[in-house]
């Protein structure tokens, strides 16, 4: 990552905006302290067009390089059934 003055940026912007479009990170400083980062433009997306959200085998990957097979090892027939009412109407027990 490059530094440079704020009086720097001034007489040479064009410089650093080529840097920045080669993908360069620019901090600006003012009195020794950062002030902003001069970074590359991200694409938005185009209309039907995904970008980001998650990335299952990544995920996966990971999981068997932890040593984990099977992440839902089991999951109930039942489980989305609805409870009984007799469960939803009695009271909790009180500690």
């Amino acid at each position: 990552m490059k530094t440079v003055s704020i009086r720097d940026v001034h007489e040479r912007f064009d410089e650093l905006a080529q840097e920045v479009e080669q993908g360069a990170t620019v901090t600006v400083m003012r009195d020794g302290k950062p002030l902003l980062d001069l970074v590359p433009h991200v694409e938005k997306p185009q209309a039907g067009e995904r970008k980001g959200g998650i990335d299952w085998e990544a995920g996966q990957a990971y999981l068997r390089s932890i040593g984990v097979t099977d992440p839902f090892p089991y999951i109930a027939d039942d489980f989305d059934d609805p409870l009984p009412e007799d469960f939803l109407i009695t009271p909790l027990p009180i500690r």
